[in-house]
C-alpha cells in the first residue's frame, strides 16, 4: 500500500516539473516590453511616450499621432521638439495627472510637422518636460494607404 502512494506521489510529482520545467530556463514572453504597433515608446519621468509615429501624404507636412500617458499626480506640460531644417520648432501639450491623451486624433491636440519627412524614414522627435532629463524618439513615418492610418493623415491649410 505504501509503494503505491510513493509512486503516485513521484508521478505527480514527475508531471507537476515536467509541465512547468519551461519557466525554469525560458523567459517569459509577457515581462519584455516591446513597440507592439507601427510606432515607437519612450518614457520621460512621469511621462511615458506611447506608439508615436508621423503620417505624412506629401513628405513635407506631417501628423505626430501618439499617446503620452501621466502615472504622475501632477499636470505637466509636454514639449514635443522637432528640427524643421533651419530652426527647432516645439509645441507644448498638456497631461492632466493620473491620465492619458492622444495627440494627432480628432478632436484631440495636434502636433504638425513641417520639415522633410518622407514616408518611409525616421524622424527625430524630442519630449520633454520641466526639469525632467528629456528623451529624442526616431519616430517612423507613414504615410496613409494603411486604412486605420489614412483619416489621421494631416489636413492642409485653408
Amino acid at each position: 500500500m505504501k509503494a503505491r502512494i510513493i509512486v503516485s506521489v513521484v508521478v505527480a510529482a514527475g508531471i507537476l516539473l515536467g509541465t512547468s520545467g519551461c519557466n525554469l530556463w525560458a523567459p517569459q514572453s509577457t515581462t519584455t516590453m516591446y513597440d507592439a504597433s507601427d510606432g515607437v515608446s519612450g518614457n520621460v519621468g512621469d511621462l511615458a511616450i506611447r506608439n508615436a509615429m508621423l503620417l505624412s501624404n506629401d513628405g513635407a507636412v506631417a501628423n505626430l499621432v501618439v499617446t503620452v500617458v501621466n502615472k504622475g499626480d501632477s499636470a505637466h506640460s509636454l514639449s514635443v521638439q522637432y528640427d524643421d531644417g533651419t530652426e527647432k520648432v516645439t509645441q507644448d501639450v498638456n497631461v492632466d495627472a493620473n491620465s492619458s491623451v492622444t495627440i494627432g486624433t480628432t478632436d484631440a491636440p495636434s502636433v504638425t510637422v513641417s520639415a522633410d519627412v518622407a514616408p518611409g524614414s525616421l524622424f527625430p522627435v524630442f519630449f520633454q518636460y520641466g526639469n525632467e532629463t528629456g528623451v529624442e524618439v526616431l519616430v517612423p513615418v507613414l504615410d496613409g494607404s494603411l486604412e486605420e492610418y489614412s483619416t489621421l493623415l494631416p489636413t492642409p491649410a485653408p
